[in-house]
């Protein structure tokens, strides 16, 4: 594995201490095998050839060939199971012309045959396409042209968005219901039992994967993404206890950053990954009692519904076994964060970044204890700092900013050729936010979100923070829209919990009790659920047409 890519703006000697204490850290967590250097070496020798996914299940496989790598709604396989099916894939997929030079896009839930694509593909050294499952069929259409895929893996329910592909385009069946009815579309299955198993000669490089954006305001955008370092893993690890051969219950979605990453990270570790095909929340808690998970990976919509089955069902299940509650992907609001710390203790992990940047800060349960709402501190192998719109940068503690982080993990621009705004060798996240004295980061909106009423700034979220903590609203957004009178003016859209008796009125009182009335939105719309998407983010698009 070469050394870490250096940061832009920085020399290799400033780095130096960044790389030591990088290094402690995954022995801290297992990932150097002292004294066995030869395997550290060994596994690192395997990522650079198959990449990051492959190249730990064929350790792990190594390591024990009992050991169970992945738990689905099939049963379980091994790490070494995981090692020969793949090998059998992509040998198949190579005699059938896929290779270096391809793109395969994956169009599945969560079960073994996406983690099977994602492996062959990595021995393979194609790159792999990961799609959205909440995909409409245009945004599908024009993802699949845009990325030039050479191939599609599928599960038998989105067969009807694949009618406008062009038929050339090679096509197989990750998942259906019943494998014994057969058809005209070979299934991954058929295709893994009658190939050879053994490993193929590896590719020149391996090919990495592309993470599509949310598109909440337009067709989702290609960020490719490719670990760069074997020291990587530190930024995750700094700031979130991980160890090796525990057991991950991954609830948020593979085609999604924030599944893919803890996905990566514990199959480098030798967990074993538990997934389900479709986010249950009762079911998410049977899952971490049945395997005594010690990780639950969630998006903060998927926390909400779990913290909101209330005290009978939650006390059916033993969680007694988590250590850690991983929480990304959209803002976790303070009154979320307090009610799942009082039902599960301190095990909630609150991490800020996004698809293009990776990492940027982490909350540990310390940090929201100290400051509910907080995105947390840098860990090692990442910079964040402030801007203002003129470029300067922000340091006084409270003050605003434009966010720009700059890390390994971050990505090197869109596949279309257009990229994040970037100073300073950092990229921007597309948030403004502002560091607390102990320098912890709070995020205060997205910067093209803050509206000016009545020459007044204000961020959204601030209010939708502050309406959520009502014991009568389950969740809260709130949009800017047009006023003759100040420019702009907020109007909220809350939902609310069931037999509450909550009018707009008490609402106000609510705001104008705690905050300026300059924030007290101008009107209520009282919805029975907010518009998001496959992934939990809040479709501010459509609120916005909700007159």
């Amino acid at each position: 594995m070469p050394l870490p890519t250096v940061l832009t703006g920085l020399n290799v000697l400033t780095r130096i201490p960044e790389m030591v204490q990088s290094v402690r850290i995954l022995r801290r967590a297992g990932l150097v095998p002292l004294p066995r250097i030869d395997e550290g070496i060994r596994s690192l020798r395997y990522v650079k050839q198959i990449g990051p996914i492959a190249g730990a299940v064929r350790m792990s496989a190594r390591r024990d060939s009992r050991k169970l790598g992945l738990v689905d709604e099939r049963g379980p396989l091994t790490f070494l199971q995981l090692d020969r099916r793949s090998n059998a894939l992509a040998r198949a997929w190579a005699q059938r012309g896929l290779g270096e030079d391809s793109v395969i896009g994956v169009l599945c839930r969560d079960h073994r045959g996406l983690v099977e694509a994602m492996l062959a593909a990595g021995k393979l050294g194609a790159r792999l396409l990961l799609m959205n499952t909440g995909f409409a069929k245009p945004q599908f259409v024009d993802v699949a042209k845009r990325e030039k895929v050479s191939a599609l893996v599928y599960d038998e329910e989105f067969t009807g968005l694949l009618s406008a592909i062009d038929s050339s385009i090679p096509r197989y069946l990750a998942w259906v219901d019943d494998e014994s009815t057969g058809g005209e579309i070979p299934t991954l299955e058929e295709i893994i039992t009658s190939a050879d198993d053994r490993p193929a000669a590896n590719p020149s490089s391996p090919g990495g994967i592309v993470l599509l954006t949310s598109g909440t305001t337009g067709t989702p955008k290609g960020a490719p993404r490719q670990v760069k370092s074997g020291l990587s893993a530190a930024q995750f690890l700094d700031r979130i206890p991980l160890r090796t051969n525990e057991c991950t219950v991954l609830g948020a979605p593979l085609f999604h950053a924030t599944g893919l990453s803890q996905f990566i990270l514990s199959f480098a570790l030798g967990c074993t990954v538990v997934l389900r095909r479709r986010f249950d929340p009762e079911m998410t808690l049977k899952a971490v009692q049945d395997n005594k998970a010690t990780e639950l990976v969630l998006v903060p919509t998927m926390l909400q519904r779990i913290v909101d089955l209330g005290e009978d069902v939650l006390g059916r299940y033993d969680t007694s076994s988590l250590r850690i509650i991983f929480c990304a992907g959209s803002a976790l609001s303070p009154e979320l964060g307090n009610r799942a710390t009082k039902i599960f203790g301190d095990v909630i992990y609150n991490l800020y970044g996004s698809t293009e940047v990776s990492v940027a800060t982490v909350a540990t349960p310390e940090d929201w204890r100290a400051a509910p709402g907080t995105v947390g501190k840098v860990p090692c192998g990442c910079r964040v700092r402030l801007y203002d719109e003129h470029g300067a940068r922000v340091t006084e503690p409270g003050t605003i900013g434009r966010v720009f982080v700059g890390s390994d993990l971050a990505f090197g621009g869109y596949t279309d050729g257009r990229n994040k705004e970037i100073i300073d060798g950092l990229l921007s996240s597309g948030d403004v936010g502002h560091f607390d004295a102990e320098g912890r980061l709070f995020i205060d909106g997205r910067d093209d979100e803050m509206i000016v009423s009545g020459g007044e700034n204000v961020f959204p979220v601030e209010v939708e923070n502050l309406l959520a903590e009502h014991p009568g609203v389950v969740e809260a957004a709130v949009i800017g829209v047009p006023d003759a009178d100040f420019g702009q003016r907020l109007r909220a859209f809350v939902v609310r919990r069931e037999g509450a008796e909550l009018d707009e009125g008490a609402l106000k009182d609510h705001v104008k009790a705690n905050l300026a009335r300059y924030k007290v939105p101008r009107d209520i719309r009282f919805l029975d659920v907010l518009p998001r998407n496959a992934t939990g983010k809040l479709l501010r698009n459509e609120l916005a047409g909700l007159d």
